[in-house]
């Protein structure tokens, strides 16, 4: 435990697994995008398969499933399909291309998240607009590990029930999650070095940091927690750009 490696491991998923546990998302988007800083984005994605796949489980547990499957099926379709097969080099092959363009995502995220603009009800159109929005976010997964746009904003533009969009948002990143760890199958071959104990790490940290949030939840106020979350995203994906652009 005296590597610095396994501090910077647990305190991120101790952080990412408290964001979560107040707002039910964002344990992946804030993990790569503070790990990102000082590692590959794939190592990064490695190490968030095991608590996201974990955490998202916890969150599907409720009683709309066979209403959200019925609902959102072309959504997570598309998020699979794209994931997988997505012809466009994922974030294992990318280089310095994938920082570019997970920090260009996380900059449009936290801008998004800031602005707060108003969305159209799509509730009425979730074949093709649920597809659309599935392969468009298969594709970022892919290129970044990172999968909340655009489906974060479609889920919302549901206009779903709180607990219903809570339990449509775990059971997408859970697709999502699976998803990304069969692009990355090949990853425990290729040579990059990700060590066993960060990951019994990265997942105990999380677990204590979900239950930090959930213990959090009722305490803080939510709109100011979620402006301060977006301009972290928004100034680690600047920086994150800022850096990839001038290497």
């Amino acid at each position: 435990m005296n590597n610095p490696l396994f501090w910077l491991i647990g305190a991120v998923f101790v952080a990412a697994g408290a964001v979560k546990g107040v707002s039910g998302m964002g344990l992946p988007t804030f993990a790569i995008a503070l790990l990102g800083q000082a590692m590959p984005p794939a190592t990064a994605a490695t190490l968030v398969l095991l608590p996201s796949l974990l955490t998202n489980i916890m969150q599907c547990i409720g009683p709309h499933a066979r209403t959200l499957v019925r609902r959102l099926w072309p959504l997570w379709l598309g998020v699979a399909g794209a994931t997988v097969g997505s012809p466009l080099p994922d974030l294992g092959t990318a280089g310095n291309d994938a920082r570019i363009i997970l920090g260009a995502v996380l900059v449009v995220y936290g801008a998004w998240g800031l602005a707060r603009p108003a969305l159209p009800d799509l509730a009425r159109h979730t074949r093709v607009l649920g597809g659309l929005a599935g392969v468009l976010s298969g594709a970022l997964t892919a290129a970044t590990g990172v999968f909340v746009m655009p489906l974060v904003p479609y889920l919302q533009s549901l206009r779903l029930e709180k607990d219903a969009f809570i339990q449509a948002l775990g059971l997408s990143f859970l697709v999502a999650t699976l998803a990304l760890a069969v692009r990355l199958g090949h990853m425990a071959s290729s040579g990059v070095p990700v060590p066993a104990i960060g990951h019994v790490i990265a997942l105990a940290a999380a677990c204590l940091g979900l239950w930090i949030g959930a213990h959090w939840r009722q305490r803080l106020p939510a709109p100011m927690f979620q402006r301060a979350l977006y301009s972290v995203f928004l100034g680690l994906g600047a920086l994150m750009l800022a850096r990839a652009l001038a290497a």
